[in-house]
């Protein structure tokens, strides 16, 4: 083992992606970015600012370990033109015949992607998580704790699927979406906004 990660986001999304990288065995030292100077992360080291991270561009892997979706997003899309961007896949998960994984993506514990699916840059399919066959996943999406995609969905760029949601098979979600925590979506949403409930319906508009 002689790489080593910086994980940019030392709050509790990143330390799980320190403990997924750590689990993998690739990596002979681990530390953080992380514009609050103050935070303690047991064990790691903190080397400075989110906007130091060209101090430390040589002979490291990147991943941007930030829940919010645009927050990843532009902060990734500063980096990656500089930096090498790593993808991490937790022991435990299930990754099917046939599936891409985009830089920056992270699959936690006991999620399962199954075959043919692709997920773009910065994606987050979080613990327990299910993605059936032959989705697309488009980039920094968020699928939080729980959530299970059935086969052969659309999910737009910085989409946020919430806690223990549901999505049925062939429909597509629009880029920016939320879905709020336990909803069902049985139909195509196009329209940018939150939507909750079973079956989901919009409450707002969210620019």
């Amino acid at each position: 083992m002689n790489k080593r990660l910086i994980i940019i986001g030392a709050s509790g999304h990143g330390k799980v992606v320190a403990d997924i990288a750590k689990r993998l065995e690739i990596y002979s030292e681990i530390s953080f970015l992380d514009d609050d100077l103050t935070k303690n992360i047991s064990g790691y080291e903190l080397l400075g600012k989110a906007e130091d991270f060209q101090k430390w561009k040589s002979g490291h892997d990147f991943l941007v370990g930030i829940g919010n979706c645009r927050i990843r997003s532009r902060i990734q899309k500063k980096i990656e033109r500089e930096v090498a961007v790593a993808t991490l896949v937790h022991p435990n998960a299930v990754i099917g015949e046939g599936v891409l994984l985009g830089p920056g993506t992270v699959v936690m514990a006991n999620a399962v992607i199954n075959s043919a699916s692709v997920l773009g840059k910065g994606v987050i399919v979080n613990t327990g998580s299910t993605i059936d066959h032959d989705c697309t996943i488009g980039n920094y999406v968020h699928v939080a704790p729980g959530c299970h995609i059935s086969g052969t969905v659309s999910i737009g760029d910085r989409a946020w699927i919430g806690v223990g949601s549901c999505i049925v098979n062939n429909v597509s979600v629009c880029e920016e979406c939320i879905i709020g925590a336990g909803a069902t979506v049985i139909a195509d949403i196009g329209e940018r906004g939150t939507y909750v409930g079973v079956p989901a319906k919009r409450i707002n508009h969210d620019d």
